[in-house]
């Protein structure tokens, strides 16, 4: 079965491609040990850690940023720096034992300074979206694992297509605007921009479905240890941007009282 691409960052042609590499090959000096195999609760504990360790890079800028300090260096950078090793993750998945807390750290301090200026602006916004996105992700969860919701490559094919729509057109809109006096619709308060809000974050949502097929086919077919990692990585990709895009949402809403 053909992975297919489950976030706006990650692609997932790396379980197929790790599957067909034999017993004991050294890929890209990496040892593989297939007496060592993926799990579902192996992902779900890699995935807690580096939510532990996203929490804690959030914790620090955010306490500096109201603290008084000029924390849009750790900003900018944890952003760049976590696009990176997710990236080079979707190429070399071998290395996500590594890249995987590294990508948890700079996203934090990323999460950490965006949700400090937010909050700033609207006390309790950040409560608010973190607890939109932990309900997000258990009713979801719980739509999979009932069965409720099922993953077909129809479904799949759906998701994929509305999520690169939707990147193509925030990296347009950003280039536009940084070029000309172009206002991109998403932007501001207006219903036009809260429903295209309600929209992205629908599609975030549902590329959770897509994370969870993931890591059970991928455990199912028994994929190498390390692929929890990644696994667990591209989950906490899909949460980060359900959470940024609940922060937008919400910051719209409160703009309009």
């Amino acid at each position: 079965m053909k992975f297919e691409s489950k976030n706006p960052f990650l692609k997932n042609k790396s379980f197929t491609r790790t599957s067909a590499i034999p017993f004991g090959e050294t890929h890209n000096a990496v040892l593989i040990d297939y007496n060592q195999t993926m799990t579902v609760s192996g992902t779900i504990n890699k995935s807690f850690i580096l939510m532990l360790l996203l929490v804690a890079g959030a914790m620090m800028t955010w306490w500096l940023t109201f603290t008084g300090y000029n924390t849009m260096p750790l900003v900018i950078g944890g952003a760049i720096v976590g696009l990176i090793l997710v990236l080079i993750s979707s190429f070399k998945p071998q290395y996500s034992s590594w890249l995987a807390p590294g990508y948890a750290v700079f996203e934090g301090l990323f999460i950490g300074g965006i949700s400090a200026i937010f909050e700033a602006m609207y006390p309790g916004i950040v409560i608010q979206a973190v607890g939109a996105t932990f309900v997000t992700f258990v009713v979801c969860l719980g739509l999979y694992k009932f069965k409720i919701v099922k993953v077909t490559e129809q479904f799949k094919s759906i998701v994929i297509a509305a999520t690169l729509a939707i990147a193509t057109y925030y990296i347009i809109s950003w280039l536009f605007s940084m070029f000309t006096s172009f206002v991109p619709v998403h932007y501001g308060n207006s219903l036009m921009s809260i429903g295209i809000s309600v929209f992205v974050i629908i599609i975030a949502a549902m590329n959770l479905f897509l994370d969870f097929d993931m890591i059970e086919k991928g455990a199912q077919q028994q994929h190498p240890k390390y692929m929890e990692w990644f696994g667990a990585m591209g989950l906490i990709v899909t949460l980060v941007w359900l959470y940024i895009e609940f922060l937008r949402l919400l910051a719209k809403l409160s703009s309009r009282r």
